[in-house]
């Protein structure tokens, strides 16, 4: 039985509560970063994975592991590095030649929460075994197949600095990503604060807020959060203005855009948006839902030109270009 915006928004006040009290038990341990831990949360409300990109040292894994702990999920850490295989991330079969059997050993994927750190570090077939997991949500080990864990949520990082030696992601996989999200330095006063916590370091007890049936309950009802057909048309608009940009007046960008976003980047508008609603309360979606989460689902999607590089223009450039123009209904 559908349920009234009325029914879903008393739903949602109800639940969303607990996720401020994610946000405050990994804010005793980190110190900013509140908009990659809000991408993550959305991520994992809506079944979505994280493409992280930013430098060493800003503590994209603390962020991750202390969330995990916060929801009582299982959290494995991957490094990936140029003589990784692929059984060394899905697991092998193991031979005993006592008994003439096989046994499965299952690898580190079997988790609820994946860092896999430095992805663009493993060569290609690597890269393809954990798409496909994040994909399918299961694993083949020899003729026998397993489901992953959940709720299941990969966290991939990449470094934009150094590039030797590593395999780029190709754009058609780095499409199954839902969002990528740029982590930027702290500002002076959050470095100040980084400086005093590990001066005097001081023993943290961190609650347990979520459990992995909880949060399978919450996506649920966030996936009942009210999406209004008018929106509908509003994100097919900013979508299709990545492809064909002259027919939305923006003759000026056609030219620096090599390719648009894929239909991908309507699905994870729609259920990245309601994600956010349900963060601010609300059991309906609004336009400005979906301006807020629109660089992190559409900056990997939309590809700029030689030229555009050339002009140090980026992606997310033109998406605010395009949020410009298009008509908000």
């Amino acid at each position: 039985m559908k349920m009234t915006v009325e029914e879903i928004s008393r739903k949602v006040q109800a639940e969303f509560p607990v996720v401020n009290q994610v946000v405050e038990e990994v804010n005793k341990v980190m110190v900013g970063q509140r908009n990659m831990i809000e991408k993550l949360i959305i991520g994992i409300l809506s079944d979505g994975h994280i493409l992280v990109e930013g430098v060493p040292g800003l503590a994209k894994t603390t962020s991750i592991n202390t969330l995990a702990k916060v929801m009582q999920v299982e959290f494995r850490r991957i490094q990936f590095t140029p003589d990784l295989l692929p059984a060394d991330l899905t697991g092998t079969q193991i031979y005993s030649p006592k008994d003439g059997t096989f046994s499965i050993k299952k690898g580190p994927i079997f988790a609820n929460i994946i860092l896999t750190d430095e992805i663009n570090r493993a060569p290609a077939k690597v890269q393809s075994a954990l798409l496909e997991a994040m994909q399918e949500k299961q694993v083949t080990i020899g003729e026998t197949t397993f489901p992953l864990p959940r709720p299941f949520l990969v966290m991939a990082t990449q470094n934009p600095v150094e590039q030797e030696g590593t395999y780029p992601l190709p754009e058609a996989q780095v499409d199954r990503f839902m969002m990528k999200v740029k982590v930027v330095y702290p500002n002076k006063e959050e470095e100040i604060r980084i400086m005093k916590r590990i001066a005097t370091p001081t023993d943290v007890t961190i609650n347990k807020v979520l459990s992995p049936e909880k949060i399978l309950e919450l996506r649920q009802l966030v996936e009942q959060v009210f999406f209004d057909e008018k929106l509908y048309d509003y994100v097919a608009n900013i979508v299709f203005a990545t492809r064909n940009p002259e027919s939305f007046n923006l003759k000026d960008i056609k030219h620096l855009i090599e390719y648009g976003a894929s239909p991908r980047a309507s699905i994870y508008l729609v259920k990245a948006a309601k994600a956010h609603a349900f963060l601010q309360g609300r059991g309906y979606v609004t336009p400005q839902d979906i301006k807020t989460i629109g660089a992190d689902v559409l900056r990997h999607r939309v590809t700029v030109s030689y030229e555009a590089e050339a002009q140090n223009i980026t992606s997310d450039d033109l998406i605010l270009k395009i949020f410009d123009k298009i008509d908000v209904p």
